[in-house]
């Protein structure tokens, strides 16, 4: 059970569903006019926690991880959308009860429900006045819990970056075919008819057999031929390299401030 005086636990610490699942970061509870007790807890969800839904807090759980609510992730990512702006009119708060199907902060749907407002929590305040005053929103109002200023405040974009993995590579080796040619030289025998002249040197030679005969004479030829064969032989190595590129990228998002404005006469405006 979370009550007014655990408020300024709540404020920034991480908000879970009923399963456990983190849903985002609380950023403002909002208070119930007629208990004065915490019934809402706006969340930041979405990227750098731009989108703020309302969630009940009413049967919330404070741990030291943060606030688990007893509402489911997608139920908090439909909600109505419904602008935080320090107030929830009555209309408001019942279609979020409908929503969320729960009844109202009496036990009962078909009376009117009283005004939520939000709690502001300053150093030191904790959040704890708001049990003893329900109504007074933080110490922008008069009263014996305030003082006689008035702070505004003012939301800033504060942009950061996260890794997120967007794609894989990897090597993969095959292997194909291509058609290489190579010129070789070849060489070959080819026969030739060589005819000599009877002299006093070849006469025995050609004197020697019989005057008249038949005879034959064979000669062998060779010739040469390609010869192709193939061989595998490394030659390079591959490997998959990382390198960090910096591109930049522009961001944008809805900030709110409050303005502050004077009624009556005023002499003039004097910084401190």
């Amino acid at each position: 059970m979370i009550g007014t005086e655990t408020i300024s636990r709540v404020i920034g610490k991480d908000v879970y569903d009923s399963s456990g699942e983190k849903i985002g970061s609380a950023s403002e509870v909002y208070l119930d006019d007629q208990s004065g007790q915490p019934e809402w807890v706006t969340v930041r969800t979405g990227l750098f926690g731009t989108k703020e839904s309302f969630v009940p807090i009413r049967n919330a759980d404070l741990t030291d991880d943060g606030v688990r609510v007893p509402v489911s992730k997608t139920q908090v990512k439909d909600a109505p959308k419904i602008d935080a702006d320090g107030h929830l009119s009555p209309q408001e708060e019942q279609e979020l009860y409908r929503y969320y199907d729960i009844g109202v902060a009496g036990g009962t749907t078909d009376t009117t429900v009283g005004r939520v407002d939000r709690a502001e929590t300053t150093s030191g305040m904790a959040g704890t006045g708001y049990a003893d005053a329900p109504g007074t929103v933080g110490r922008d109002t008069s009263g014996p819990t305030t003082d006689e200023a008035m702070t505004r405040s003012e939301e800033r974009l504060n942009v950061g970056t996260r890794s997120e993995e967007i794609g894989r590579a990897r090597l993969r080796k095959y292997v194909v075919t291509e058609n290489a040619t190579e010129t070789v030289p070849v060489s070959r025998e080819e026969i030739r008819v060589e005819r000599e002249p009877i002299t006093d040197a070849n006469v025995g030679a050609a004197m020697d057999g019989p005057a008249i005969s038949e005879e034959e004479h064979e000669v062998t030829l060779h010739a040469e031929r390609p010869v192709v064969e193939t061989e595998a032989v490394p030659v390079e190595r591959v490997r998959l390299g990382k390198e960090t590129v910096t591109d930049t990228e522009t961001v944008s998002a809805d900030l709110r401030k409050e303005e502050i404005e004077v009624d009556g006469a005023v002499d003039r405006d004097r910084g401190l």
